[in-house]
């Protein structure tokens, strides 16, 4: 049977019918096709919106999604004024252990608060209350100089202002309004005689504001470790949220005298100076009572004092290559009970022969 050429109705049918079919399947699979490459392309996207493509873009999207199930890491120690507290420049060993103290003294009326240690090791030696947060008055000028020293050399000018003049307590004196005095001439009147106004010229130098310096002072404690140090002004003359203890204070002793600009001003019982007024000299004395009264070996440092915070001294000494540093808090004689604890210390820890030494005057 032969075969016609020519389509008969129902077959003419039939080949629509497969041609549509045809036609269904390729718009499916472009269909298909689009949104694999749409996927394909918003999650490049999504990649590359990640940390510098280095996470993967499933991570993202479930940080996204459900973002506190991975919670930050806990904060560490803060300092007073709410900053990163570092570990201590100078590890005191055997801190809040008084019972193991080789030094052993009773005084008849204790100071608020002292530290007795070893100013190269950090040991401790003796302690009373190390760790109580008492005012500091003027040995807040040990974080003074300390930021003077790192941030200016000796012979820079430093413009004296009207605040710095006009500032109240403990001074100079003599600072020439609208001026610029030497710089290393003011750190002296700061750490010998505790002039506040050289305090407020050297912040305002260094920083260009007080505020701003205040600041750098609370950023460094907490950098050294001082755990419970606040500084409020570069002075210490006003006592409302400016103080530390006798254990933060240790380790800023040990700090500042390792910048040879402040321990060779710290030892100097007296100065003359080239200042900007008439005579061109300036005449300056530590109040220090160890280096008043030539205590054997004694190397610094400051000494304190307002209402709040009593009489304070910290004092530093070295005999034998053996160096020990004392701080005396709230005391009515600074100067005697830091000698009877240094004596003890060289004599009794690392048995130096006792040295002959001036009296001390009462109340000393």
């Amino acid at each position: 049977m032969s075969i016609s050429p020519f389509l008969t109705p129902g077959h003419s049918r039939n080949r629509r019918a497969h041609a549509a079919r045809r036609r269904r399947r390729r718009r499916i699979a472009l269909g298909v096709l689009a949104l694999a490459v749409l996927g394909g392309l918003l999650v490049k996207m999504d990649f590359a919106s990640g940390s510098g493509g280095r996470t993967h873009p499933r991570a993202h999207a479930s940080a996204r999604v459900h973002p506190t199930s991975h919670p930050a890491p806990p904060a560490g120690p803060l300092s007073p004024a709410g900053l990163p507290l570092a570990r201590p420049a100078l590890a005191l060993s055997g801190i809040s252990s008084p019972q193991l103290d080789p030094v052993h003294v009773t005084f008849a009326n204790p100071p608020r608060a002292a530290l007795l240690f070893n100013l190269s090791s950090g040991r401790v030696l003796w302690q009373r209350n190390a760790y109580a947060r008492v005012p500091i008055a003027s040995l807040t000028k040990m974080m003074t100089a300390l930021l003077t020293v790192e941030s200016a050399p000796p012979d820079a000018p430093v413009r004296i202002t009207r605040q710095a003049v006009d500032m109240p307590g403990s001074k100079l004196g003599v600072l020439p309004l609208g001026h610029h005095v030497r710089l290393e001439s003011l750190l002296y009147g700061l750490l010998l005689p505790s002039g506040n106004d050289a305090a407020v010229a050297l912040a305002q130098h260094v920083a260009g504001s007080l505020k701003s310096f205040v600041a750098r002072m609370n950023l460094q404690a907490a950098r050294l470790g001082l755990g419970c140090t606040r500084f409020s002004s570069p002075s210490g003359y006003y006592n409302a949220h400016n103080f530390s203890c006798a254990a933060d204070l240790a380790v800023l002793a040990h700090v500042d005298m390792q910048q040879p600009r402040i321990a060779s001003v710290v030892k100097t019982y007296s100065a003359v100076l080239p200042f900007p007024i008439k005579g061109g000299k300036l005449y300056l004395y530590n109040n220090n009572p160890l280096l008043i009264y030539r205590y054997p070996g004694v190397t610094g440092m400051k000494t304190g004092q307002t209402e709040a915070a009593g009489r304070c001294l910290v004092a530093t000494a070295e005999r034998h290559g053996v160096r020990l540093g004392v701080i005396v808090l709230n005391s009515n004689a600074p100067g005697t009970q830091a000698r009877q604890l240094l004596d003890l210390g060289f004599e009794n820890v690392y048995h130096q022969p006792i040295v002959p030494e001036p009296p001390f005057p009462p109340g000393a």
